[in-house]
């Protein structure tokens, strides 16, 4: 069996995650010792031996819904999005200070990778919805890296999950050199997955009382307070986006 939280699983918390691990592992009566790290994410979410996961909602629902047992969304415990949900914060540059979204019209996006729900899907709906164009796109591999390259000015702005940004926010320096231009409208957050043959029932009362274990610090380290249901036809009626 494998398991992994590859989503939020920075090296500052990994201590806490490990330590939830265990915790889902006592509340289950099995388990792999260690969560992995090191597998392509891919491989981990299409793994016949995976036990638990966490992936993003467009991977989920262009790709994985047929193959995967959904377990549940995350309930982040935050102000700006329903349990259950997350949504992007668009950032830019300080030279944009004050600045509204018509400003980035045509402007250089920086994006995570093209199945990204918050990355690409989340912004490229907004801006169609507020009749305003993307310009030129550039490929960066990871939210972290997205916000560096707005930071630098290799790009004019990106789109980040709001966790991972928050999780920005508390580590990395670079983000005092970025602002909020705005937010996307709240999507499901990102589903816990197993195997299709798993017992999803038995793994999300397990990773439920794995969480209630945790100090309530510990939660909002991981801002990660319980699982919510949502149906899989939650996630699919958000709608795909062109290629980038």
């Amino acid at each position: 069996m494998i398991a992994a939280f590859p989503m939020y699983d920075r090296p500052e918390l990994a201590a806490t995650w490990d330590h939830l691990w265990l915790l889902f592992c006592e509340a289950y009566g099995d388990g792999p010792r260690q969560l992995t790290r090191d597998r392509d994410v891919w491989d981990v979410w299409q793994s016949p031996d995976l036990l638990l996961a966490q992936t993003c909602g467009f991977p989920y629902r262009s790709r994985l819904k047929d193959k995967v047992a959904l377990i549940g969304a995350p309930d982040h415990g935050i102000e700006e999005a329903p349990a259950g949900h997350y949504r992007s914060v668009i950032v830019a540059s300080k030279r944009y200070e004050g600045a509204k979204l018509d400003t980035l019209h045509d402007a250089t996006l920086a994006f995570n990778e093209p199945l990204s729900q918050s990355g690409w899907a989340a912004i490229w709906r907004h801006f169609e919805d507020n009749g305003f164009r993307i310009g030129p796109r550039q490929l960066s591999g990871a939210h972290r890296e997205s916000a560096r390259m707005v930071a630098r000015g290799d790009a004019d702005f990106a789109a980040l999950d709001i966790i991972s940004w928050k999780m920005m926010t508390r580590y990395d320096d670079f983000t005092s050199d970025l602002i909020v231009v705005d937010m996307t409208r709240p999507t499901p957050a990102l589903p816990f997955i197993s195997a299709r043959y798993q017992d999803a029932a038995r793994i999300q009362n397990a990773l439920q009382d794995g969480l209630q274990s945790l100090t309530f610090g510990q939660r909002e380290e991981l801002f990660l307070h319980g699982l919510v249901h949502l149906p899989q036809s939650s996630y699919e009626a958000v709608p795909n986006p062109p290629s980038p």
